[in-house]
């Protein structure tokens, strides 16, 4: 007859499907009891109609039917109390108690902003393609969506519903992979955010505090264009952050990115490179290359702010076309030029970030 040890060990490899660890190390394991071949485990939810209970269930008995002597799984899902709850809170919060938003991030994760100087650059479908990427590499990975007013990641990944929220943390959305959080979650996406200065520093503070991001390797920060509120918010909430200035060739998109970069040095962002998007087009009738948006400007860029060129995307129209629809390109086409320039500029990435967060930055509550 099979053990409740067995079982137990079996169950190890259950993990909360929003939270991403294992149920048995976050309280959710309550019991489990053997009766000859019938195997009875009590799971509890960590919200009343918590919306993956079916999953939970589908996980718990995929573990333990495969097991010798195991001839029925039950499953019982139970809410858990609100002690219970603010019990897990403070464990994931690393001990601050419910209520505190707290931003802090291990030494191994990597935050990196994406920046550019002017909108219309496809900063926003680069962070998406990173980000995929990175993932691709075997790395986790979250994005913030800090461009309020003009939020796009979750079309262009493909995220779709609304976040979970229990005791005052908020559980990001995932595609492909990528943990995801976003004003677009929140507010219709025909909706304007029509906010000023106050209003968006608590909403980086709270995507960055109350967000239970978990032990990722890379935090991918898709800053609203300029050098305005939002950027000067959240290079406050994490000093020390890397940032990589996505440009496009011409000499007009290439001097504010300049701009965009120059304000790293003086917020305690570190620069780490440039993207170039949209360098040249190849025609698909006879295969001539024409740099549409002018050259050099990415070069210029990175000179000037002292980092490598980390690669030169050029224009396709698949880009775009996953970027509609929740596909990005260097999944939906990883052999193209575009994806090829991509993922290089990630693997440039993952060996030049390196995180200066070397403790907690204790935030007020609220």
């Amino acid at each position: 007859m099979v053990t409740e040890e067995q079982v137990r060990e079996a169950l190890r490899g259950v993990k909360d499907p929003e939270i991403g660890r294992p149920i048995e190390d976050i309280g959710m394991l309550r019991s489990i009891e053997v009766d000859a071949g019938t195997v009875h485990v009590h799971v509890l939810l960590t919200i009343e109609g918590c919306p993956l209970r079916d999953r939970i269930t589908t996980d718990v008995t995929a573990a333990v039917q495969p097991l010798e002597g195991v001839e029925r799984v039950d499953v019982s899902l139970t809410p858990m109390s609100d002690t219970q709850r603010q019990e897990l809170v403070g464990q994931l919060r690393g001990g601050a108690p419910s209520g505190a938003a707290r931003i802090a991030f291990p030494p191994e994760t990597s935050l990196i902003a994406i920046a550019s100087g002017k909108g219309g650059v496809g900063k926003s479908s680069v962070t998406v393609n990173l980000a995929c990427a990175l993932v691709e590499e075997g790395a986790t990975v979250g994005i913030l969506d800090a461009d309020v007013w003009g939020f796009s990641v979750p079309r262009m990944i493909g995220a779709e519903g609304k976040p979970v929220g229990f005791n005052d943390m908020i559980l990001p959305l995932e595609a492909h992979g990528v943990k995801v959080i976003s004003m677009g979650f929140f507010v219709p996406e025909e909706t304007p955010v029509i906010w000023r200065g106050p209003m968006l520093h608590k909403a980086i503070e709270q995507f960055l505090g109350d967000v239970y991001w978990g032990d990722i390797d890379y935090l991918l920060c898709d800053l609203p264009p300029g050098t305005g509120d939002v950027s000067i918010s959240l290079a406050s909430f994490i000093p020390g952050a890397s940032m990589v200035v996505v440009t496009t060739p011409q000499e007009a998109a290439r001097k504010v990115a300049e701009r965009a970069g120059k304000m790293a040095e003086r917020t305690n962002l570190r620069p780490i490179g440039v993207i170039e998007n949209m360098s040249y087009y190849v025609c698909p009738h006879c295969g001539e290359r024409e740099s549409l948006f002018g050259e050099g400007g990415g070069h210029e860029a990175a000179q000037t702010l002292g980092v490598p060129l980390l690669a030169q995307v050029p224009l396709e129209p698949a880009l775009r076309e996953g970027a509609d629809v929740g596909d990005p390109i260097v999944l939906r086409d990883p052999g193209s030029p575009a994806s090829v320039a991509l993922r290089e500029a990630a693997a440039a990435i993952r060996t030049t970030s390196k995180s200066k967060i070397g403790k907690p930055l204790t935030v007020m509550a609220r």
